[in-house]
Order: C-alpha cells, then structure tokens, then sequence
C-alpha cells in the first residue's frame, strides 16, 4: 500500500478523511476536509476525488463534500448491529405508544454507548441522543446499564476518567459511580435523573443474547419528574420480546458486543 513520506498509508489518510463528518457538519469545503484531517490540500482533494469516484463521497450543488450514497449502502448491508434492529423494532414502536416521549437501543463500543435507533414524537422532553450519536457510558442511563455489564477492565478505564459532567446531576465521582453500577446490576434497572438535561429522566434495561450475556441496552427518555419510574414494566417487557426474538448469540471475546 502506498505511504506519504512520513510513512503514513493512503488508507489511513482516507479513513482520517472519512471520520472528519458528523452529525453537526455532515457537508464540508475540501479546505475544511483537509485542515480536519491534518492533510495537505492537494493531498485531501486527491483522495476525495477519488472518494467521490467509488460513490464513497458526493459533491453538493455548492461543491461542499459528503458521505456518499454508496457507503451508508455498504455500511447498511453489513452492519453487526442490523439483526438487532430488525427484531428490536416491532418492540420499540409498542413501547413508544406507550411511553409517548423518546425509547431508543443502545450498544457498547468501546468507553461510549452507540445508538442504533430512536423513536420520538412532537412535544416530547428533550433528548440529545441521535441514530448513530454516541455519549459516554456514565453520562447516560443505557450507558451506565451497558457499563455496569461490562467486563472488569472497561469498568476501571472509565472509572479513572476523565467523567465529563453535563448536569450538575451527572455522576463523576468514581466510588458513587461504582455504586451505582452495583446498584444497576442488583435492580437491573438504571434510572438517571438529571444526567445530560435536566429537565429529562433517563430509565433503561439490558437485553440478553440467549448466554444471558447483556448486549444491548432499551431506554425511555421521560420527563424529570415523579412519573419516571412508571414505565420500568413496559421497557422490561420489551426487553424480554426483544430477546426472545433475537434467538441469537453474541461474541464473548470483548472485540465487539453487539454482532447478530
């Protein structure tokens, strides 16, 4: 594979490239693409003309880049987490009717929860998670269902922090947040007040493979008041839909926790 003469392979600097787009610039100048990667401009618009070639990348009206039609195919069809979605969904949208403001399904990657999906609706609290957004573990209640299951060594990275505080409601002691992952294990319930907005309550469950391995997470996202505990029973009893319909295993080798 060819290299820059700093050593550098192309297919590093295209995925640096690539990882620049996000949820807030998801359409960026080749100037701007380049100062974000760290790359020389004619290097970047090289790379990103042949980006755009592969379908990888698309040029706007305005010539501003973005993620190509052709890699969300790519990712789509082979992404770990589909199978997880397709079952998950049907329980998703009957909790959603019940719950009336925001559910979603959350999985782990690395020291951040990742989420898969989301359901809302007009007039609901507000909730700053997205499809495909991501939160650190302790800053969010599927986080910390999905840290208080996870193995030893990602527990104790997290807990050394840094913990960003959102709230002054955010956890970032590390003894009360080792308390309260003791707490989600023995109640199998996480229930976060307060914890990114204050307005919002955050109340989540694991999900089970068929090893009764956590590999997922399903919240509500209510308001930050006396009736956020009434929706427990309907997010345990999606849970347990959820895994009875995955029927499927998933890896224990801690590379990745979330393959269907």
């Amino acid at each position: 594979m060819a290299r820059s003469s700093s050593g550098e392979s192309v297919l590093s600097r295209v995925v640096r490239i690539v990882e620049v787009f996000d949820a807030e610039t998801p359409a960026l100048r080749v100037s701007e693409i380049a100062r974000r990667a760290q790359l020389h401009i004619a290097t970047a618009s090289r790379l990103i003309e042949e980006l755009v070639g592969y379908g990888w990348l698309q040029r706007d009206a305005d010539r501003r880049v973005r993620i190509g039609v052709r890699m969300w195919e790519l990712a789509s069809r082979a992404s770990p987490a589909l199978g997880l979605r397709e079952a998950a969904m049907p329980f998703l949208e009957d909790l959603h009717a019940v719950v009336g403001h925001h559910v979603q399904l959350g999985v782990r990657d690395g020291d951040e929860v990742l989420f898969l999906e989301r359901l809302s609706a007009p007039g609901a609290v507000i909730n700053v998670t997205r499809i495909a957004g991501r939160i650190p573990l302790h800053a969010s209640s599927s986080g910390v269902v999905l840290l208080a299951h996870a193995p030893g060594h990602v527990q104790e990275k997290v807990l050394a922090g840094p913990l960003r505080a959102y709230t002054p409601h955010t956890i970032v002691d590390p003894k009360q947040l080792r308390g309260l992952l003791a707490d989600v294990r023995r109640g199998g319930v996480a229930v976060c007040r307060g914890f990114i907005d204050v307005r919002a309550t955050g109340v989540a469950v694991p999900l089970r493979d068929a090893d009764n391995t956590v590999v997922a997470a399903l919240s509500a996202v209510v308001p930050n008041d006396d009736n956020a505990r009434v929706h427990i029973p309907a997010l345990q009893a999606a849970a347990r839909g959820i895994s009875r319909a995955m029927g499927v295993h998933a890896p224990r080798d801690g590379s990745q926790h979330f393959s269907y």
